[in-house]
């Protein structure tokens, strides 16, 4: 069913103020016109929307990148309309192939449980879930069977399917594509005709699968979704999209002094990008900041803003501005309150051992690396002799910026 196509009244200021809420930082918001359609019939009838964002618990440590969709989230939420975290507890038995070149392991149920179960801890940190509708979509898909399988996978073709480019690429390629995976985007499409969504968020590698939804709402009798795609947040490298395995990534659990540092490590030209999508100031001040900026003021000002509002939001302002100190004295060249203590014996032990063995680099190959570029101090001395022994007793050792390590060291 689709919406009607006469020409909708004007917009109220609370309906125009709604839609700028909507376009802030996303990518794309599709339709526009119906999503404005659809505002000012919530608006009239006093029943708010229904927004779809699907979590697929993949992994359960989130990071800033994650949080840019949740963002979004909250701010509906606060318009007053319903949000529905949906947990892929189904559809993770699949395997979502978006972006891949290769079949993604399905996971066991235990996996998505304490997954999802370590989700829901670090969404709290962003939206509130006590006025959020949390839902798991086995409970539409379980009872669906083979019966139901069959009538969906006939509401599509496997021409339209072949257009999504990572499966166009794989075929092209001759690498295999399962026949399960065609499941996946069908599953995530009938999620929204359970749920009789409004609209659905996700990120802008998931278009395809968002568009199914609108899909699958027409084909069975129902108006269709808007879509809200949000873009993929760079890491702290300002290259490659925020990630775990990149080592380029703000997790959101981490220590806050951790958090802080991260954030004011960005380049200047990064931390706009970073205001726009995870800040909650208002637009027309982070306008102003920026003018500010290009006018001669220092960015660290407009920095330490974003590390301070972002460190609040995930640990407390207390915590944030003990965070800020903290920051400080490393600046100047001082070491942090809290470090961790480590026994370890051995003494004399080899430089590279001792940072191994104290976790603060991976490798004894990184440790010589790290000790070329002058990158390692004990006791606030840096080290060059990638010989050194070290003798038993106690001291600093700090590797980098933000690694640091009290070691007490015996025979």
């Amino acid at each position: 069913m689709s919406v009607p196509a006469e020409t909708a009244a004007a917009p109220s200021d609370a309906v125009r103020a709604a839609l700028e809420i909507s376009r802030r930082g996303c990518d794309e918001l599709l339709p526009e016109a119906e999503w404005q359609r659809k505002l000012q019939r919530a608006e009239a009838s006093g029943v708010p929307l229904r927004i779809k964002f699907g979590l697929d618990p993949t992994a359960p440590d989130l990071h800033l990148g994650h949080t840019v969709v949740f963002n979004k989230l909250r701010q509906l939420q606060d318009l007053g309309h319903v949000v529905i975290p949906l947990i892929g507890d189904f559809t993770s038995m699949i395997g979502d192939p978006s972006g891949r070149n290769t079949t993604r392991p399905p996971l066991t149920r235990e996996q998505i449980e304490a997954n999802a179960s370590t989700y829901f801890d670090q969404l709290k940190l962003v939206l509130d879930i006590e006025r959020a509708e949390v839902r798991y979509n086995s409970e539409w898909c379980d009872p669906l069977g083979a019966r139901g399988m069959i009538e969906l996978a006939s509401r599509y073709t496997v021409a339209r399917m072949m257009e999504r480019d990572d499966f166009a690429k794989r075929y092209a390629g001759n690498v295999a594509i399962s026949v399960h995976e065609f499941l996946y985007p069908l599953m995530q499409g009938y999620d929204s005709v359970a749920l009789q969504c409004d609209l659905e968020l996700g990120g802008s590698d998931q278009k395809f699968n968002l568009l199914m939804g609108r899909h699958l709402q027409q084909e069975y009798g129902q108006e269709p979704q808007c879509i809200l795609t949000m873009p993929l947040l760079e890491g702290t490298d300002g290259v490659d999209k925020m990630s775990k395995s990149k080592g380029n990534y703000i997790g959101i659990t981490e220590p806050a002094n951790v958090m802080y540092a991260k954030l004011l490590s960005i380049s200047d030209t990064l931390m706009w990008r970073y205001f726009q999508l995870l800040s909650f100031r208002p637009t027309s001040e982070i306008a102003a900041l920026r003018r500010e900026v290009e006018g001669g003021r220092n960015p660290k000002d407009a920095k330490v803003m974003l590390a301070g509002e972002i460190t609040t939001r995930f640990h407390g302002a207390a915590a944030a501005a003990a965070a800020h100190e903290d920051f400080q004295r490393r600046a100047a060249g001082g070491v942090p309150d809290a470090i961790p203590e480590l026994h370890l014996a051995g003494a004399p032990l080899a430089i590279g051992a001792l940072l191994k063995q104290a976790g603060l680099v991976p490798s004894t190959s990184e440790a010589m690396r790290l000790i070329e570029q002058g990158g390692v101090r004990i006791d606030g001395a840096v080290v060059s002799d990638k010989a050194l022994k070290v003798g038993a007793g106690t001291c600093v050792v700090q590797v980098g910026k933000r690694k640091f390590a009290r070691v007490i060291l015996a025979a």
